[in-house]
C-alpha cells in the first residue's frame, strides 16, 4: 500500500510505548504495554469511526484490521481512529496482569477523547469486532450511530454456550472470562444486545470462527427486532478483511459503505 500513512497518536494510559512486531503493512502488537489511540483524519469528515482490530484478545494486526480499515473509512469521508488496546492476562506495570475487561476500559478512554457531538461508528473485524460489539451495547453520551462487525466470536467462546460444543476455555483466564461477560446477541443476556444497528460480514465455512456466531444474533434481533443487516460469503476465508479481492466477500466494503452512507 506504499508509504506508511500518518497519523496521530494519543496515549490513553500510562507506560512505555509498545513495540511493534513486523513492517508495514503487516505490522502486529504481540504485547501492549500502552494503550494508544492512532489517528487518521480527513477534512470536512462527515463523521468518524473507532477501529478495532483482530488478534484474539493476545495480540493485534494493527494493518490488516486496523490502519488499513482506518484508510478505507477515510476514503469515505470519516475520521477513523484505530484503538491499541491492552490486551487480558498480560503482564501489567503493578506486577501483576491486565484484567478481563482492560480492552473495554481501553475503548472507552477512546472515547473519551472523542467528539460527543459527530456521528459515530465502532468498527472491528475478528476479536475485533466481538469488542466492536461490546462497545454497541455501552450507554454513552455519543452519537453512535451503528456498527460494522466482520468475523467476529460474539457469543459462541462464552463457557456455557460455545460451539462446537467441548470446546477447550482459552487462556488466559481472564480472556474467556471476557468472553463469558459479553456473549454479543444471546438471549438472556441484555446487558450483551447492541443498542445499535449493526452490519455483520461472516464467511460461511469459517472454521475459526463459525457461523453460529452470527446466527445466534440473527436470531434474537429477528425475535427483538433489531436493526440488523447481515451478509455472508461462501467461499471466503476466516480474516478476508480488505484484502480478499476475488472472492464475492470482495463486495461487503461497499455494501458496509453504503449502509455507513445511510446513517451520516
Amino acid at each position: 500500500m506504499g508509504d506508511l500513512p500518518h497519523c496521530i497518536v494519543t496515549a490513553l494510559s500510562g507506560g512505555e510505548p509498545s513495540i511493534i512486531e513486523d513492517e508495514w503493512p503487516n505490522r502486529r502488537l504481540v504485547t501492549v504495554s500502552r494503550a494508544e489511540l492512532w489517528s487518521f483524519q480527513v477534512p470536512a469528515s462527515r463523521g468518524q469511526a473507532l477501529v478495532y482490530a483482530g488478534g484474539g484478545y493476545t495480540s493485534l494486526f494493527v494493518d490488516k484490521e486496523g490502519v488499513e480499515v482506518a484508510l478505507w473509512l477515510n476514503s469515505l469521508g470519516i475520521n477513523a481512529h484505530v484503538v491499541v488496546h491492552r490486551l487480558p492476562g498480560q503482564p501489567s506495570d503493578n506486577g501483576g496482569v491486565h484484567p478481563k475487561d482492560i480492552a473495554l476500559i481501553d475503548g472507552l478512554a477512546a472515547l473519551d477523547h472523542l467528539s460527543p457531538a459527530m456521528p459515530l461508528f465502532h468498527v472491528g473485524l475478528s476479536s475485533g469486532g466481538h469488542l466492536a460489539g461490546v462497545m454497541a451495547c455501552q450507554s454513552t453520551r455519543a452519537d453512535v450511530r451503528g456498527a460494522i462487525i466482520a468475523y467476529a466470536p460474539l457469543n459462541a467462546n462464552h463457557r456455557r454456550h460455545k460451539f462446537p460444543e467441548g470446546k477447550p476455555d482459552y487462556p488466559p483466564a481472564e480472556k474467556q472470562d471476557f468472553y463469558d461477560d459479553w456473549p454479543i446477541g444471546l438471549p438472556g443476556y441484555p446487558h450483551a444486545i447492541p443498542k445499535v444497528p449493526v452490519f455483520l460480514a461472516y464467511a460461511l465455512t469459517d472454521t475459526s470462527v463459525p457461523v453460529q456466531h452470527a446466527l445466534r444474533f440473527i436470531e434474537t434481533a429477528a425475535t427483538q427486532k433489531l436493526d440488523v443487516d447481515a451478509h455472508f460469503f461462501g467461499l471466503a476465508p476466516h480474516g478476508f478483511a480488505l484484502r480478499s479481492k476475488t472472492g464475492s466477500e470482495a463486495t461487503w466494503p461497499s455494501l458496509a459503505a453504503n449502509w455507513i452512507a445511510s446513517r451520516v
